[in-house]
């Protein structure tokens, strides 16, 4: 120990700190060289991969130029296809524009012809819905007809009239016949007796079945079906006390509704309607059913006409006798004249025969055959 007076202990100091910044500095490279070991350890594999990497990279540089080599014939090779493909695109697209050009044509004439039938139908809409137009118009003006009882039961004498126009001959009957007790009934038709003339008389409740149709409870439908039951049952009791008298008319009448539907309501929900009219012997009928009626009524007439025509039937029959026995003799007598005739025929025939014979034996000269047949005929003498 280094002794200086009043500096012992400084020295000592100095001393510990040398030696503590030694140690420092061998601490410090002791680490630094573990780390750079650690370091060195650490980039082995580092190493080792970039040894790898490089090897790749040469790898991926070789494959790089194959690629290349390739590529230059994956070029060339679909240069070729290319220029394959653009001839047969060509090729394709020259047909496909020919097929176009004769769809387009074709398609073009179809095209025309529809366009054509178009037209044509629709032309026929058009009459179609000027039709329409009318009907919707008439319908209108039905309905107008309809909404009156006078225009409304002229309706129904119009449809009457075409049905027994078309049902019976013009003689065998009358419209608008007025009777005796100064009623006019709308036809009487002209039976023989029985049963008589038989009046028909048209009659068109339709308020009361309209009502009947648009009735939405009970309390309306029952007050409609009163109002119908109260307009068929005066119908009927009028066609009795006017249009069935006795010696004049036949023990009954036809009470023409000129709707089959009022018709079928009335059998369906009020045949107790019917039965009344039946005990009155006033027939209900429809279009249809009466001109069923008016066909049976041609048949009575067509009989009744034949036996008011039975005596010249009769007549008539005898008169087609006599002309017949008549025609059986004249036949009769043109048979014979017929046979006399043949006979005629014959005999001219075989005169014809013998003359032709003859006419052939002149015509050969063969005069030996001739004389015996000529015993008076005179020989010529030689000249003296």
């Amino acid at each position: 120990m280094i002794e200086l007076a009043g500096y012992q202990i400084a020295e000592l100091h100095l001393l510990f700190a040398g030696l503590f910044l030694i140690f420092v500095i061998l601490f410090m490279l002791f680490m630094g060289m573990r780390s750079a070991a650690r370091s060195a350890r650490m980039t082995e594999p580092l190493v080792h991969q970039l040894g790898n990497l490089g090897v790749r990279v040469q790898q991926l540089s070789d494959g790089q130029q194959q690629l290349a080599g390739g590529l230059t014939h994956v070029s060339e090779a679909q240069a070729a296809s290319q220029a394959n493909m653009l001839q047969l695109m060509e090729k394709r697209l020259a047909d496909v524009s020919g097929k176009m050009n004769e769809n387009l044509t074709g398609s073009a004439q179809s095209t025309a012809k529809s366009l054509g039938e178009l037209q044509a139908r629709l032309i026929a809409i058009d009459k179609a819905q000027d039709n329409i137009t009318k009907l919707s118009g008439d319908v209108l003006s039905l309905q107008d007809i309809l909404s009156n009882k006078q225009t409304r039961g002229a309706f129904g004498e119009i449809q009457l009239t075409d049905i027994v126009t078309k049902a019976l001959p013009s003689d065998s009957y009358t419209m608008q016949a007025t009777l005796s007790n100064g009623k006019r009934a709308d036809c009487l038709i002209h039976l023989p007796n029985p049963p008589g003339p038989i009046a028909i008389d048209a009659k068109f409740p339709l308020e009361a079945y309209e009502a009947l149709r648009r009735a939405e409870n009970d309390w309306q439908v029952n007050e409609a079906a009163k109002m119908l039951r109260v307009s068929i049952k005066k119908h009927i009791k009028d066609i009795s006390e006017k249009y069935i008298l006795d010696g004049e008319t036949a023990d009954g009448a036809l009470m023409f509704l000129p709707s089959e539907a009022i018709y079928a309501e009335l059998h369906a929900n009020f045949p107790e309607l019917v039965r009344e009219g039946f005990a009155a012997k006033v027939w209900i009928v429809s279009p249809t059913t009466c001109m069923a009626t008016l066909n049976t009524m041609r048949a009575i007439l067509k009989d009744a006409r034949m036996r008011e025509q039975a005596g010249a039937i009769r007549r008539e029959l005898g008169l087609l006798f006599a002309d017949v026995d008549r025609l059986g003799n004249r036949v009769e007598n043109l048979d014979r004249h017929f046979h006399q005739a043949a006979k005629d025929i014959s005999d001219i025939k075989v005169s014809a025969d013998k003359a032709g014979r003859r006419a052939k034996r002149l015509d050969n000269f063969d005069f030996e055959e001739l004389a015996p047949e000529q015993p008076n005929v005179v020989p010529i003498k030689a000249p003296e």
